[in-house]
């Protein structure tokens, strides 16, 4: 394989070697290592600036604006000095970052700084009164990125910052701290069967559908997006996109597929779930379970009541943990079947050396943050100060994550888009796998949470 593997273009079976293995300077040099450094730097200074209170180190959120709240007084009101402090943590360790991988940072950091712009423009449109209540920033950062790239065109001095991946890994990394191994206990076997127990069959359920029936060629498309539908949208696609070797267009057509259907369940679900009468409880489980988005999942809670919101986030949640195995299992199966089968030697073994190199070390970042809420700091300062820590980490991954949405939108030409989709076929490999999990889902709902045949949880009364 290629040592520039950490480009989102993969490389075909026949053309991968075990030549190349890992090299210290991997470290400091590699997206997935720098990822799990910047991710663990932000943690150790939230961690530390919350159980202190020594400083500040929140990042900016804008709180909705519009009917009848001014933007400016949000400006005025501090939102300005959380503005620069985020741009100058971002862009210091993207900087450095990217000065370690050989970028100049002439060029770097007026590109992250052109780019940070579109970002909060993003967080702007994104909390407008009537946008906010229906679409999350995602969306728009998708949007704004297509707008620029599909119309004027994304100009040279930009392009440097357009780093999807890189910026997402970080992302997934911080993330990680936020998904506590204590929501399995909160929501025992409940929240294990509909999340755990769905979600691979899901997976590879879409995977025969997508390869045997519909025979889509694309294999890391087809793992990509059926593991978007099962997990949580974006997130696990662009996790699962890096095991698989993923096409920067495979992981836009998944992701505009997956905000395009999130924004439709996330407003329809609520509604069907309340005109049919399945309740709160077997509602709010059936949302975390379907709807993509860990967000539009809060929102689609919401809407159906206070024990929907908290059953359909502790679903969401047991499911997110999942990301990291399910990386690991398609880094695996790519390198040992998949592209095995394409080689021109498909007898040839692949070793535990050759997985490892392979495998997103992002993901180890992800887990390790996780245990170290879970088993470190929540024994040692309590669930009220992780929580704290948690808010202040939850802005930085969002920042993260509206940086790589909009550098999707920006990398992607309605052109090339548009050959992906192979005459309809990731389209109808997406309905049909929602479909399957929506009724999946339900089942499993009905046996656990109906009351009927086992005694319901005690979480939620």
């Amino acid at each position: 394989m290629s040592k520039k593997a950490t480009s989102a273009v993969p490389a075909e079976a026949s053309d991968i070697v075990t030549t190349d293995r890992f090299q210290w300077s991997d470290l400091l040099k590699k997206d997935d290592w720098q990822a799990i450094w910047i991710g663990f730097i932000i943690i150790a200074i939230a961690a530390v600036s919350v159980i202190s209170g020594a400083f500040n180190f929140s990042a900016a959120k804008f709180s909705t604006w519009g009917n009848g709240v001014s933007l400016l007084e949000q400006l005025s009101g501090g939102l300005a000095v959380k503005l620069i402090r985020t741009l100058l943590v971002l862009g210091i360790l993207f900087g450095v970052g990217n000065k370690l991988k050989g970028t100049s940072p002439k060029t770097y950091l007026p590109a992250f700084l052109g780019l940070f712009v579109l970002a909060t423009l993003v967080r702007v449109i994104s909390a407008e009164y009537t946008l906010n209540r229906y679409l999350e920033w995602a969306f728009w950062a998708l949007i704004v990125g297509l707008v620029i790239s599909n119309t004027v065109g994304v100009p040279q001095w930009l392009k440097p910052a357009v780093q999807t991946e890189y910026y997402i890994k970080a992302g997934l990394v911080i993330m990680g701290f936020s998904v506590l191994f204590s929501n399995i206990v909160n929501f025992g076997l409940y929240g294990l069967g509909i999340a755990w127990f769905v979600t691979p069959i899901v997976i590879i359920f879409m995977w025969f559908f997508g390869t045997r029936v519909l025979k889509i060629d694309n294999k890391p498309l087809v793992i990509t997006l059926s593991t978007a539908t099962s997990v949580c949208g974006t997130s696990a696609a662009i996790a699962v996109g890096a095991a698989s070797k993923a096409k920067k267009t495979d992981l836009s057509l998944a992701v505009s597929i997956s905000i395009i259907f999130t924004v439709i369940m996330m407003v329809a679900e609520p509604i069907i779930i309340r005109a049919v009468g399945l309740g709160e409880l077997m509602g709010g489980a059936l949302i975390g379970g379907t709807v993509d988005s860990t967000g539009a999942v809060t929102v689609a809670g919401t809407a159906l009541g206070p024990t929907a919101q908290t059953v359909a986030v502790l679903v969401k949640s047991i499911q997110n943990i999942l990301i990291g195995f399910i990386a690991f299992a398609v880094a695996v199966f790519f390198a040992t079947r998949v592209e095995r089968e394409g080689s021109a030697d498909p007898a040839r073994k692949i070793g535990a050396s050759e997985i490892w190199y392979r495998l997103p070390k992002f993901i180890l970042g992800f887990f390790a943050a996780s245990l170290l809420a879970s088993f470190v700091f929540l024994p040692l300062v309590g669930k009220e100060t992780v929580s704290s820590i948690n808010s202040v980490l939850d802005q930085y991954k969002n920042w993260a994550f509206i940086l790589a949405f909009t550098s999707i939108g920006l990398d992607t030409n309605f052109r090339e888009l548009k050959d992906q989709f192979q005459g309809g076929k990731p389209l109808v490999l997406y309905v049909v796998g929602q479909l399957f999990n929506i009724i999946l889902t339900f089942l499993v709902v009905y046996l656990l949470l109906s009351g009927k045949f086992v005694p319901l949880p005690t979480l939620v009364g």
